[in-house]
């Protein structure tokens, strides 16, 4: 059974400075490192893997990155689905592409390597 999902143009979603397109996670359920596209720019980068460290940072400091593939063909233009999120709590943070509150890394909607 396959689950729509909203997908969204990148021109439609004002301000953003990365896609994820894939994640990697450790053997405890953390995230290891993320395929993605940072906005350079006009333009877009090639292909980048960020560690979680380098995520989690760019997050903090206001950039917004969404879960997406890139469109085949069109240079600048991705497929969006949802925003993922640095939510903070007390023992640390976890990022995550839902609505709820996680204790961990909770990356639902984004494929895995």
């Amino acid at each position: 059974m396959q689950t729509k999902t909203k997908t969204l143009s990148s021109k439609r979603v004002r301000k953003l400075d990365g896609v994820v397109e894939a994640a990697h996670f450790t053997p405890d359920g953390k995230l290891a490192w993320v395929r993605a596209y940072e906005r350079r720019g006009p333009t877009w980068s090639d292909t980048v893997l960020l560690d979680r460290a380098t995520l989690v940072e760019r997050l903090r400091q206001g950039k917004r990155f969404y879960v997406g593939t890139r469109r085949e063909f069109w240079a600048s233009e991705f497929d969006l689905t949802v925003p993922l999120r640095l939510v903070e709590f007390y023992r640390g943070e976890a990022l995550t592409t839902g609505s709820v509150r996680p204790r961990e890394d909770s990356l639902e909607q984004i494929p895995i390597v």
